[in-house]
């Protein structure tokens, strides 16, 4: 039987990414994953990006991802939400030396870049295209048997397997959901004027509009849109023509960059919101979606995430310093304790954003205006929303401070 210090069920971003930084700090773990890494690293395989906030983007330097990404990554140098295309907009921009709010990647980069990482680490025993077919958590250990016919045992298992975690499922662990009425349009686009890194969140009635800054290409100026739709409206979108999708995306935009195209890949996503009542049981901690998902108005899905993986690894690090079994309730129960009002936290106020501009009419759209008027002119209330996106709110992990543990 083959041991490691955790088994990790899901080798995805935040699986990866937490495999490598318990390897950073001495800790081993063997990974097991159901996809094939020729298909899920192929240039086309979701076309989605993702903006990684400024604390975790230090993690991922603290880990050594970063060196991987040099060049890769587009900085986001402000943020600027607007309801509609009216005045009255709100603008997040950091200080001349506070350095950028964070990073846009295409996913397949950081996929990549983690997963090369992973494969790098001398602690980190990845087995792709495998999966768990039985799993006991007894009070000695976990031990889980692969379709490879291997087993393998560690003190504590880790469900990284994303919003339909079997395992999470298989503990019991009640988990609170719905759907919204919406579905993400995702896709990258060129445009005639460059969005001079800085991000747009565009809210109008039917659904957030965003637009994230992708670095130039040969073709020119490149941005990454999530347009929320109604369900029903998606297909009708993805059966769009090229020109007839820009010709309806430069409505919402604008025409703020200019002439739009070529366009890239679609893709469609349904959207709801989850969170599990508890993200501990015996010998399992969840992380990243199996954990928590949440609407993507403030893009902060794989932030919480990677939130999750800084404070999991303190947890354990000084867990094992002191001679603590990986899976003792104690441990478990302080990353539960750490990681659960912020997760709760952020979760309410995505779902909040979402409910609130979503309601039609002429005073709503006022009083909306109002509000973003209003934290406009307060420097610390738009402070505290600008921690919030940097990822640097509450107790801060020392990953996430671009320390190690």
């Amino acid at each position: 039987m083959e041991k490691a210090d955790v088994i990790i069920l899901g080798g995805g971003l935040v699986g990866s990414a937490l495999a490598v930084a318990l390897d950073t700090h001495g800790l081993t773990s063997i990974v097991v994953d159901i996809a094939d890494p020729d298909v899920i690293l192929a240039a086309g395989f979701d076309g989605r990006a993702s903006a990684i906030a400024s604390a975790p983007y230090r993690m991922l330097g603290a880990i050594g991802v970063v060196d991987r990404l040099v060049g890769q990554g587009c900085p986001i140098q402000g943020i600027r939400v607007s309801d509609g295309l009216e005045p009255g907009a709100l603008d997040f921009e950091p200080e001349a030396d506070d350095g950028a709010l964070g990073h846009m990647f295409e996913n397949r980069l950081l996929r990549g870049a983690l997963y090369a990482a992973a494969q790098a680490a001398a602690g980190v025993d990845l087995r792709m295209k495998t999966r768990a077919v039985a799993v006991d958590r007894g009070p000695h250990g976990v031990t889980a048997t692969l379709d490879s016919g291997a087993t393998i045992s560690a003190p504590l298992l880790i469900a990284a397997e994303g919003r339909n975690s079997p395992t999470r499922d298989a503990a019991g662990i009640r988990v609170a959901r719905w759907s919204y009425d919406h579905a993400a349009i995702v896709t990258s686009l060129h445009h005639e004027h460059s969005h001079e890194n800085v991000a747009f969140e565009i809210f109008y009635p039917q659904g957030p509009f965003a637009i994230l800054p992708l670095n130039d290409d040969q073709q020119g100026h490149r941005s990454a849109i999530v347009w929320s739709v109604k369900r029903h409206e998606a297909p009708g979108m993805m059966k769009l023509s090229d020109r007839g999708f820009l010709a309806e995306a430069e409505k919402k935009m604008g025409g703020f960059l200019g002439t739009l195209g070529p366009l890239g890949g679609r893709s469609s996503y349904p959207l709801g919101f989850h969170h599990a009542a508890q993200i501990v049981s015996d010998r399992l901690a969840l992380v990243g979606d199996a954990a928590h998902g949440i609407h993507p108005i403030a893009g902060q899905g794989v932030n919480v995430g990677f939130r999750d993986v800084a404070t999991l690894v303190e947890v354990l690090v000084e867990g094992k310093r002191i001679g603590l079994d990986l899976g003792d309730p104690a441990l478990l129960a302080r990353y539960q304790r750490w990681r659960s009002l912020d997760t709760l936290m952020v979760s309410i106020a995505t779902d909040g954003l979402t409910r609130l501009f979503g309601i039609p009419g002429r005073t709503a759209n006022a009083a909306r205006r109002f509000g973003l008027s209003a934290v406009q002119k307060l420097p610390p209330l738009k402070d505290r929303f600008m921690a919030e996106a940097r990822g640097e709110s509450g107790e801060v992990p020392k990953l996430l401070q671009g320390l190690l543990v």
